[in-house]
């Protein structure tokens, strides 16, 4: 692989890395937001997702990532979407429900 070559696969893991990083603390502030407008504590928000309020706050804070269940959790909560919520769309609304097939 050439100097140039190897430049460019820097270049771009750094501007992944900081897409990804600036994705991320959108999704810590959009949690909080969105607590914070439905008039929630830490406490009651991790009560509804199953969580402790220090867990909750570690959420918020971004000192723990948020597993895939309690997005979801969250997601169902407020009525947004799981990629609203990871900031990467700025259109709150959910998608429609899957459709049942079967009996």
């Amino acid at each position: 692989m050439s100097i140039l070559e190897q430049n460019i696969l820097k270049v771009n893991r750094i501007f992944c890395s900081n897409l990804c990083l600036t994705q991320v603390m959108e999704m810590f502030q959009r949690i909080r937001d969105l607590r914070e407008d439905h008039d929630l504590t830490q406490t009651q928000a991790g009560a509804v997702v199953g969580v402790s309020q220090r867990t909750y706050a570690y959420y918020e804070s971004g000192q723990r990532m948020i597993p895939p269940q309690v997005l979801c959790a969250l997601a169902d909560f407020y009525h947004v979407s799981v990629d609203y919520l990871l900031g990467r769309t700025d259109q709150p609304a959910p998608y429609p429900p899957k459709k049942q097939t079967g009996p």
